[in-house]
């Protein structure tokens, strides 16, 4: 089983660490390779600890801690993405007190779906945990006062992109039947936005889709995640100017399992062909 090793970079290439508590934050990684493929991705998945929506705030608050402090002991990075909606609403005001590098973190896209939508009613598929956070509260009442928002929270949604990924069959019927909560809704005849606000779930977004109208378009912040990260390569210095040797994109899981064996073609269609273990 490998273990972890600092890996060494293309020179002058910005180290981002791409971090989440499964494979969600995969579409953001996806995401950020799109638009700046010249960055050096680390992929870090507390998988020890998943899923995250099941934790207390001040659990979550502590082991996220303790797994970002491991993690930039081990691998010196320029940008930390925070790529998971429930660590993000609880932990940014933490993690950015702590550390010095740029956090950037991930939140419900409510704010572009009320700008967007022509009917007023929006939706809102997040995990339970994150349907509640008052962050995502506020959200809606600071970007969306004038909008219907239908919200649904599953943590099955989450699971099923874990099996996707292993290369497991998923049911059609249990997406159907989340799905339908919106349509069920008094309101979500007129719904023509569904917010993804979980990085998990874009990673189901043609399973999603075909169980919904085609009017209803989905919107996730994959897209404008690398647009902030591409904002900060472009202001921010980077950590050295050292030789860098060129790698491949590495995912680091802090527990071995056969899950994660399962994970290995999957990873290989984001472009990562290395995986690691730090115990935490």
């Amino acid at each position: 089983m490998p273990t972890a090793t600092a890996p060494t970079f293309l020179t002058g290439a910005p180290r981002v660490l791409v971090f989440d508590s499964g494979v969600g934050g995969l579409s953001i990684a996806a995401e950020i390779q799109q638009r700046l493929p010249q960055v050096q991705l680390i992929y870090a998945s507390d998988n020890a600890a998943f899923p995250y929506g099941t934790k207390t705030e001040t659990e979550l608050i502590t082991r996220v801690d303790l797994v970002i402090s491991r993690l930039l002991q081990e691998f010196a990075v320029d940008i930390l993405v925070v790529a998971c909606n429930t660590a993000s609403t609880l932990t940014l005001p933490h993690l950015r007190s702590k550390f010095t590098l740029p956090i950037i973190g991930v939140v419900p896209a409510i704010k572009p779906a009320a700008e967007q939508t022509r009917t007023g009613v929006i939706g809102l598929l997040a995990t339970p945990a994150t349907i509640v956070r008052p962050y995502t509260l506020e959200l809606i009442r600071n970007y969306a006062p004038n909008c219907t928002v239908i919200s649904i929270g599953s943590r099955e949604l989450v699971e099923l992109a874990e099996q996707k990924l292993r290369g497991e069959t998923i049911s059609p019927l249990a997406i159907t039947s989340i799905t339908q909560q919106f349509l069920l809704h008094a309101a979500g005849a007129r719904m023509d936005k569904l917010v993804l606000a979980c990085t998990h779930f874009p990673l189901l977004r043609t399973e999603i889709a075909v169980n919904l109208p085609k009017n209803i378009e989905l919107i996730d912040s994959g897209a404008a995640i690398a647009r902030r990260l591409e904002h900060l390569l472009q202001t921010q210095p980077l950590l050295s100017s050292q030789q860098r040797s060129p790698i491949a994109t590495t995912a680091i899981f802090t527990q071995h399992s056969a899950a994660t064996e399962l994970l290995a073609h999957a990873l290989k269609s984001f472009d990562i062909h290395q995986q690691v273990y730090l115990h935490v």
